[in-house]
């Protein structure tokens, strides 16, 4: 294989810069943890509770997110509700 690289003009990154790029993406995805304010968990199970006095579902199932677009702070609330039964 490392012929063939060779061949075609592509190398292999170093371990050093694999290791930085992960550390990079890590720090990213903690950044962003950061800033989520932290009101977060106790707004996800008051959701929950509200949505269980009507639905049962599974706490798994409930994601909440806090993203910027355009300027705007958009709360986003993805919720797998089981099928209904007819």
């Amino acid at each position: 294989m490392a012929l063939l690289d060779y061949l075609l003009g592509q190398k292999k990154k170093p371990s050093a810069m694999q290791a930085r790029d992960r550390l990079q993406i890590l720090l990213a995805h903690e950044r962003l943890q950061a800033k989520a304010p932290d009101y977060l968990p106790k707004l996800r199970e008051e959701i929950l509770q509200v949505i269980a006095k009507y639905v049962d579902i599974d706490d798994e199932n409930l994601q909440i997110s806090l993203d910027e677009e355009n300027g705007f702070e958009v709360l986003e609330l993805n919720l797998i509700l089981p099928e209904s039964k007819r």
